[in-house]
């Protein structure tokens, strides 16, 4: 089974930068498209900001110009660069991606990871 691994989290003042990464991990799969969500208190989980195999992006109105997604294909990881931090950007953020199983070339998505805390002070 695919796993998820987020880090790079943390508490940081308002205008500042941090660096998110996702490791993906298991056996005979081939990730389609990777993706940054999050998830502030009381608040329901959204996109970020999402690449798919071809290196394309989508990113949310709210983040445009400030986070950038990229991925390493051979480490099988995500990164997410985010800077000039704002306060409502204070959330949980978690990655998940579009695995195909080589065996059964099924499409899923795997269980969600913990998720690493942001936290943004004003």
């Amino acid at each position: 089974q695919v796993q998820l691994v987020e880090s790079g989290g943390g508490l940081v003042q308002a205008g500042g930068s941090l660096r998110l990464s996702c490791a993906v991990s298991g056996s005979a799969f081939s990730i389609n498209a990777m993706g940054w969500y999050r998830q502030a208190p009381g608040k329901q989980r959204e996109l970020v900001a999402r690449i798919i195999v071809d290196g394309s992006t989508i990113y949310a109105d709210s983040v445009k110009g400030r986070f950038t997604i990229s991925r390493d294909n051979a480490k099988n990881t995500v990164y997410l660069q985010m800077n000039s931090l704002k306060p409502e950007d204070t959330a949980v953020y978690y990655c998940n991606v579009d695995v195909r199983d080589l065996l059964t070339s099924r499409v899923y998505s795997p269980t969600w990871g913990q998720g690493t805390q942001v936290t943004v002070s004003s």
